[in-house]
């Protein structure tokens, strides 16, 4: 039985604040050289998956041009292989997507075209290795309508995610959308579903203005239990992350700078393809020193940098210091200057001498306490720390700032958004 996948890609990830501002969620970068989307597709095709729709909205353009026509995952192919689908403007009222199901929903005639009898519904915003194949086996083998990966999840986490109860045969009978008590159970869904095409049509034309059917968890799947489908859930015990919030993206990039991190990104049997940048090898100074840390193609490193993740064409001067820190492409750190627990987007360069990152980590951020309480404070792209500048904890520092934006004495105190 044929199988397309179709990737949820247009989301607008807002909890990653300034990192989302100009790119979608999957396109932000991850572990270096890689973007988020990278492992959902690579997921794909190592898992004989041809033909992937990708179903963008928010801030499409980064995306679109990383993909382009997948050459790098293999999917610059006549018959299937990769296809953007935005929302678009026709006869029939076709309008921006209203949810996860909508987007499914305005390209039916995308699956019909593929003659598709599996359809694959994958976030494009999580981290994780899985082959579909065992899946998709498993949903054909029980006849379902309607298989969904889920994983147990620690009971204080279950607000953040849908969560079922099922029979002794692992037939869902219940689903609850982020529930806000926690007497429902652990079993979580990771937003990937196994549909038999037929009944998902059917399913989601269903909806009314009345009884929308936009979205998966909240209209689509209480309506299959309603209507006694069947629906069954697949259990998944590799390893998945959820990086949409800013504590989840430093703590699993950072993660993978351990002796032996329990995501490998160094295994030929499940590689993870991505659009590499051009850029040549990484250069070494004399007063260079390295630890536990990855450094991408194009960088050079002249000061001490550790525990940290450096992307492609990194510059760090004699004298800095970089310590716990995400430092995206191009970014340039100053002579004596000094980063802890921080993370740089694109193009940003910190002035001689500046300090990003000291002072009380307890002391949340004023503005966006949700988002930055942890200690670390987020810069955003192509951003000018100004020499000699004294950033705190907890510090939002907005893209294309300035030194005209910061106080003349220099000093950003802990949990102030510039």
């Amino acid at each position: 039985m044929k199988t397309v996948a179709m990737l949820l890609a247009g989301g607008a990830g807002t909890r990653l604040s300034v990192l989302s501002e100009t790119r979608a969620k999957p396109a932000v970068p991850f572990a270096g050289k890689f973007r988020i989307i990278d492992f959902t597709l690579s997921n794909c095709v190592n898992s004989g998956i041809y033909t992937v729709g990708v179903l963008t909205q928010y801030r499409p353009h980064s995306l679109s041009e990383h993909i382009g026509i997948g050459k790098p995952w293999d999917l610059d192919r006549g018959r299937g292989g990769v296809r953007m689908l935005p929302p678009y403007q026709g006869r029939e009222g076709q309008h921006w997507y209203s949810g996860t199901a909508d987007a499914i929903y305005q390209n039916l005639d995308f699956l019909e075209h593929q003659n598709a009898e599996n359809v694959l519904v994958l976030s494009g915003d999580h981290i994780y290795k899985m082959d579909y194949g065992p899946m998709i086996a498993f949903h054909e083998a029980r006849g379902a309508d309607l298989t969904i990966a889920v994983m147990t999840v620690p009971l204080e986490e279950t607000d953040r995610f849908g969560i079922m109860e099922c029979d002794e045969h692992n037939r869902i009978v219940r689903f609850h959308e982020k529930p806000k008590d926690r007497d429902k159970g652990n079993l979580a869904s990771l937003g990937i579903y196994v549909f038999n095409r037929r009944t998902l049509e059917q399913r989601i034309s269903e909806g009314s203005d009345e009884n929308p059917r936009t979205d998966f968890g909240h209209h689509v799947i209480p309506a299959m239990l309603a209507a006694g489908d069947n629906v069954v859930a697949f259990r998944f015990d590799g390893y998945w992350v959820d990086v949409g919030t800013i504590d989840a993206y430093w703590s699993t990039n950072l993660d993978l700078v351990g002796p032996s991190p329990e995501l490998d990104l160094y295994n030929d049997r499940w590689p993870i393809y991505t659009q590499s940048e051009e850029k040549p090898s990484v250069k070494f100074g004399p007063q260079a020193k390295v630890l536990s840390t990855l450094v991408s193609n194009g960088c050079v490193i002249r000061g001490l940098v550790t525990r940290s993740v450096l992307s492609p064409g990194v510059y760090v001067s004699p004298g800095a210091v970089v310590h716990d820190s995400i430092i995206m492409n191009d970014c340039w750190i100053g002579p004596g200057a000094r980063l802890d627990r921080v993370i740089l987007d694109k193009q940003t360069r910190v002035g001689s001498g500046a300090i990003v990152g000291s002072g009380d980590v307890a002391v949340a951020n004023r503005e966006f306490p949700h988002i930055l309480s942890s200690g670390i404070s987020l810069v955003g792209r192509a951003s000018f720390i100004p020499e000699g500048a004294v950033v705190g904890r907890n510090v939002l520092v907005n893209s294309q700032r300035d030194e005209t934006h910061f106080p003349p004495d220099g000093v950003v105190r802990d949990g102030l958004t510039i």
